[in-house]
């Protein structure tokens, strides 16, 4: 194993100890991708920094979640001897009730899972409803029209697919009996929860929420305020709805009573979608070959498409390496985190911001031409990730930010497709978890913006996943690679990560985030803290988010010094500082003080999660 994971509380790297101390306190004439930053770029509104988060230890089993209850829940799994996955369900059947702005039974999840011997995927992203077509978000004139108009109702509800691809990877990988996976929520949900500051927030943000009935029931008190922090939330539907789930398995969702009412709430709403009961009963989750590259003395695997999340931090950390290679000034492990004075206690050095934000607009305009579901679309996934493409584009890399970069040319292009500028509002969650078998998972999770499409049906709500489509299907007579078309998953920027040694192929990592398009800078920045700077997992994490999505640099608002911002201007950057919402959990595995593998985890200290182990 490398040393640059030997990070347990025995034995820490210099850097490491400081680091977490610090966090207490057309091929040719292709068309170029626009700045995505001047879109709106909050799926979840900010709501705060915790600064008194350290690595949790633990020599047995650990999960992740971004609500302690729901980490809690993943590790009442594992002490029972449960897998990985097992733990993943519970975490997300209790994310659905006390996290619902994020992810639930009524959105989608991309799955990464290691199960002692080989890779595993899971699919199980939305699909387009069999009556859709690619003028769904169009209005009269032919122009796109306004998100909100097209997030909330039943225009934007794509078809389930979160529970179909727990219960495939269940089938392969569980051990404990699929109903146990949901006692944890079905008792939280008849007993009641405290509302948490954040989801507070969320609500009180939230303008939708009083037009719809259900919701403002359930979330808003009489006169129309949102219930307070601390208030004891109870779901006695959403309760049922696990019961039945529980015992007759997904089906309770995709046929039946729930089923209609789905389909009725769907339909029946002012602002309507095509959404049938044919479409939930025809839905099937997918397992996927991974996305496995190489980088410097690792292996890291993602999701394949119609995830882009997999294929850009596949090329952000290929790009990287192969800068390196030929430009030695432009190592990054050198380049470790400074001291500041500001809330974070560290910050980036700014040759790595620089490197890596450059890496990344490449990433990024290749993502907007060529990604999307590849059983609809030619993407030339090989391509993409080829190492002489990426030493190609790496020499596009200097000592001055290039500004916007245009797509690249990858080998096994068949067609050419107009670029998709569409913006991205994933409201998204993540859990990670690693078993006492040394299986692992990742996994994203999410129903797109906050609060999805507002459509609540007995207790949880439905996804606004058909807003990740490009609402414009073709531009100067070339047709969106991301366009909508029945029965196509639209492209997602998740990002669910698996590391591993490229040398005995040891289990090394579990991270993922999420935060809309902004997940591939979250995932890319955590994976170099963890690989190239030798940060613990905690440190990594609560690091300073930044990056840039092919238009201006972006800085984490309230992060960065003066000197660090100065320095990049003096590179050319065009600097805006954000909100960058992560939510990245990341378990590693370390060695003790006596040579044994344990386990070292965090939590992003911008939302509410813990890391819990035993």
């Amino acid at each position: 194993m490398f040393s640059a994971f030997h990070l347990s509380r025995y034995r820490l790297s210099a850097f490491s100890l400081i680091a977490t101390a610090l966090t207490l306190a057309a091929c040719n004439t292709l068309p170029s991708s626009p700045p995505v930053s001047t879109l709106p770029v909050a799926p979840e509104i900010a709501s705060g920094y915790r600064t008194d988060l350290q690595t949790r230890h633990a020599s047995k089993h650990m999960a992740a979640a971004a609500n302690p209850l729901a980490a809690e829940a993943g590790r009442k799994m594992l002490r029972q001897g449960g897998s990985a996955i097992d733990a993943a369900i519970a975490m997300q059947a209790v994310l659905t009730l006390v996290e619902p702005q994020s992810s639930g039974i009524g959105g989608g999840a991309l799955i990464v899972l290691w199960d002692g011997k080989a890779v595993r995927t899971y699919d199980g992203r939305e699909t387009a409803p069999a009556g859709a077509t690619e003028k769904l978000f169009l209005q009269a004139d032919g122009k796109p029209m306004p998100f909100t108009q097209a997030q909330i109702g039943g225009r934007s509800v794509g078809t389930p697919g979160v529970l179909r691809a727990l219960e495939l990877a269940h089938q392969k990988n569980g051990r404990l009996p699929w109903a146990k996976l949901f006692e944890p929520a079905i008792e939280l949900a008849e007993q009641g929860f405290a509302i948490s500051p954040r989801l507070h927030q969320l609500i009180a943000a939230d303008a939708f929420i009083q037009r719809s009935p259900d919701m403002a029931a359930y979330f808003l008190n009489a006169d129309g305020s949102p219930k307070a922090i601390g208030t004891q939330l109870k779901n006695p539907a959403l309760a049922a709805v696990f019961k039945r789930i529980a015992k007759e398995g997904p089906d309770a969702l995709y046929k039946g009573p729930i089923a209609n009412e789905i389909i009725a709430k769907v339909q029946g709403h002012a602002n309507p979608g095509s959404l049938s009961l044919n479409d939930l009963q025809g839905y099937k989750a997918k397992e996927r070959a991974p996305l496995c590259t190489d980088y410097k003395r690792w292996q890291v695997c993602g999701m394949p498409p119609p995830s882009s999340g997999g294929i850009a931090v596949a090329q952000i950390l290929g790009t990287l390496q192969a800068l390196e290679s030929r430009h030695p000034r432009f190592a990054l492990a050198p380049l470790k985190p400074l001291k500041t004075s500001k809330p974070a206690g560290i910050e980036p050095a700014p040759e790595a911001v620089h490197l890596i934000a450059e890496a990344e607009r490449l990433a990024y305009a290749d993502r907007a031409q060529y990604v999307a579901d590849t059983d609809f679309v030619p993407v030339p996934v090989k391509g993409l990730i080829d190492p002489t493409y990426l030493t190609s584009r790496a020499s596009l890399i200097g000592d001055r930010s290039m500004g916007q970069a245009k797509p690249g040319t990858p080998p096994g292009i068949r067609v050419a497709y107009a670029p998709d500028r569409s913006p991205l509002r994933i409201s998204t969650s993540q859990v990670v978890a690693v078993d006492d078998e040394g299986g692992a998972v990742s996994m994203t999770t999410t129903v797109e913006a906050a609060f999805g499409s507002h459509l609540m049906v007995q207790g949880f709500l439905l996804n606004n996943q058909m807003t990740d489509f490009s609402f414009i299907p073709e531009e100067n007579g070339q047709k969106v690679a991301n366009r909508v078309e029945p029965g196509k998953r639209p492209r997602s920027s998740m990002a669910p990560t698996l590391i591993f040694d490229r040398q005995n192929g040891e289990f090394l990592a579990t991270v993922g985030s999420p935060g809309g398009s902004q997940i591939i800078e979250y995932v890319a920045k955590s994976t170099i803290g963890l690989l190239d700077w030798n940060l613990d997992p905690q440190a990594a994490i609560s690091l300073p988010n930044f990056g840039s999505r092919n238009g201006p640099t972006e800085l984490e608002r309230g992060q960065f010094s003066e000197e660090l911002i100065q320095a990049l201007k003096d590179k050319g950057h065009n600097v805006n500082e954000i909100d960058m919402t992560s939510g990245t959990q990341a378990i590693v595995q370390v060695k003790d003080a006596q040579g044994k593998a344990a386990l070292a985890g965090g939590a992003d200290p911008r939302r509410e999660g813990e890391a819990l182990g035993d």
